[in-house]
């Protein structure tokens, strides 16, 4: 498997390919025996030259390996992090020497990115953490581990030391198979499921035709997403319109629960991207619903719980995050149909 890995210098890691391997591809086998380096790091590596079979770099990230074969991936001493440190009130929930948790709103950014330079959670971290934020995740993801959406809210861990990191990153990447990680979400969705309970087991990949969007598609990653109905809306009609769900990961696919839940036919209440098809539902609900969900602007989720267990006390901690008053308020005028 090769030496551990450290961001205080560079370091050269081995991986010798074994003949079980789910996938073939260079990108895919590198993520599962090296779960340590996020996957964008990977490609970042792959596409600089900086991962090599058989004395030669492979830029490819498709590249299909072989039995036998010894991948050697030449990890370069991490960069300081560019973003510079802003004074972004953060919603702290838990923090210690190793780890930060935050009840993170809606309209925040989790990290820079073209069109969101400044202003995102990784500049609040910064200022917030000090020198203290783990480098491993990106010259840019200082510290982070897993993501939320711009619009969805609700709570996020962060990594304050490289050793938070990489316990962090395996338990995202095992996402409670094994291990104590829980991530809960509520979510309202349009429409009444068929059953009070169930999983949605079906692969996302980037959507074929719009690049900013993923799709379930045969032959994507694998996803996993389960859900109950808690709660069941009426329309002005007195008929069910819409469900509150809780949604728990098995997996952590970009916007699984959006995709998964528009893949049933149940979307989420404003999301203007895989529930536009939606949209005339609104005309269904009674007129302050109807203006709760307009103000709302934004995609009903919120990641109400998170368990994983502490890096260093392995102590399993957990939290729960209450409804922001914007869904509190959707939520309200649902219940009375009005």
């Amino acid at each position: 498997m090769g030496q551990g890995f450290s961001s205080n210098s560079g370091q050269r890691l081995e991986v010798t390919v074994g003949g079980d391997e789910g996938s073939p591809r260079l990108d895919r086998v590198l993520a599962v025996r090296r779960p340590e380096l996020s996957r964008s790091r990977l490609k970042a590596l792959i596409l600089a030259g900086s991962v090599t079979a058989r004395g030669a770099p492979i830029r490819d990230p498709a590249y299909h390996v072989t039995a036998g074969d010894t991948i050697t991936i030449d990890v370069p001493e991490a960069a300081p992090a560019e973003p510079q440190g802003e004074q972004i009130a953060l919603d702290v929930v838990y923090e210690d020497d190793d780890i930060i948790v935050i009840d993170k709103p809606k309209g925040l950014v989790v990290h820079p990115a073209a069109g969101h330079e400044t202003g995102t959670l990784v500049n609040a971290l910064i200022a917030h953490c000090g020198a203290s934020l783990s480098g491993i995740g990106g010259v840019k993801r200082p510290g982070i581990v897993h993501r939320l959406d711009k619009d969805t809210t609700g709570l996020m861990v962060v990594a304050k030391n490289d050793r938070a990191h990489a316990s962090l990153t395996a338990q995202f990447a095992d996402h409670g198979r094994t291990g104590p990680m829980q991530r809960g979400y509520m979510a309202f969705a349009w429409g009444v499921p068929g059953r009070q309970h169930g999983t949605i087991e079906a692969p996302i990949d980037r959507h074929p035709h719009a690049r900013e969007k993923m799709a379930v598609r045969e032959g994507g990653r694998e996803a996993i997403t389960h859900w109950k109905t808690l709660e069941v809306f009426n329309g002005r009609d007195g008929k069910p319109v819409a469900s509150l769900l809780a949604c728990q990961l098995e997996t952590g696919r970009t916007h699984q629960i959006r995709v998964h839940l528009s893949h049933i036919g149940h979307p989420l209440m404003g999301d203007a991207v895989y529930g536009a098809h939606f949209k005339t539902k609104a005309g269904q609900l009674g007129t302050k619903s109807k203006d709760a969900l307009t103000a709302l602007g934004r995609q009903a989720l919120h990641a109400y719980l998170l368990a994983l267990e502490h890096p260093k006390t392995g102590e399993i901690l957990h939290w729960e995050a209450p409804l922001p008053e914007d869904l509190l308020l959707l939520r309200k005028t649902l219940r009375a149909a009005l």
